[in-house]
């Protein structure tokens, strides 16, 4: 699909106490708000409308905004974090969605965090992951069906999120770390396989793709695809287990 907007939200000055696994040192708030600026403006440079939320105090990590909901173009999904720390962020977002799109939610029991779904045309993968149960997965498929989508289920053994590992790129074409490189359920597509799996988290955008920098081995196989490579530093993002995916929701 073609995107017109983004929404985002400005990361708060706790930014550095949501959750993480990463061992990659300090986070800085001022360098993770001139990232987050520059990540802002690469979307408006690519044709998107950007709206920037203000911070949700007291959910550090309520600007990774993918997580909390899934936006196809007949409705949007607001899911239920995976992570009990997580579970109010979609209260929030909800509101601002109703005016792009139908909102349906989630219900207990159900786990899912966006982070983990992937639309390749009208196939969604579903990671199942430690964020993300089968009856989040489950509640996806049936609220999609009715408007023509199937769902695939894909284990997640490694890694937080289905996303961190494997992303779309361009037609039939998807990224995918080694890990993945020979999972079954990605079978039917053309799988360009990268070692620097943080490059995985590669966005696609109107046919530009948005890749982290510092990944040179990952970039020149995303160049051989012709498609334009746009590199953007996420480096605090990492730092709290993010990237280029997590931080925008794209209408």
């Amino acid at each position: 699909m073609t995107f017109t907007r983004a929404i985002l939200r400005r990361p708060g000055s706790d930014f550095a106490a949501g959750l993480t696994t990463a061992d990659l040192g300090a986070p800085d708030y001022d360098r993770m708000l001139v990232q987050h600026a520059a990540y802002a403006d690469a979307l408006r440079s690519l044709g998107l409308a950007v709206e920037v939320l203000d911070p949700l105090p007291g959910f550090p990590d309520a600007y990774f905004l993918e997580d909390v909901a899934v936006v196809v173009p007949e409705l949007a999904v607001v899911t239920r974090p995976g992570a009990p720390s997580r579970r109010g962020e979609e209260d929030a977002i909800g509101v601002v969605l109703s005016r792009y799109r139908e909102v349906v939610l989630l219900q207990h029991p159900a786990t899912l965090d966006g982070g983990d779904v992937l639309v390749v045309g009208r196939t969604v993968l579903v990671g199942l992951s430690a964020r993300t149960n089968a009856e989040g997965a489950a509640q996806l498929g049936r609220l999609l069906e009715p408007h023509g989508y199937s769902l695939r289920a894909v284990p997640v053994s490694g890694g937080l999120h289905l996303k961190s590992s494997v992303n779309w790129l361009d037609g039939e074409t998807v990224l995918v770390s080694e890990r993945f490189a020979t999972a079954p359920e990605l079978s039917s597509y053309h799988r360009v396989v990268v070692d620097e799996e943080p490059a995985c988290n590669t966005l696609s955008v109107n046919g530009t793709l948005l890749v982290p920098a510092g990944f040179p081995g990952a970039r020149r196989k995303l160049e051989r695809t012709g498609l334009p490579v746009v590199e953007i530093d996420v480096s605090e993002a990492r730092k709290m287990d993010g990237g280029l995916t997590c931080m925008s929701l794209r209408l």
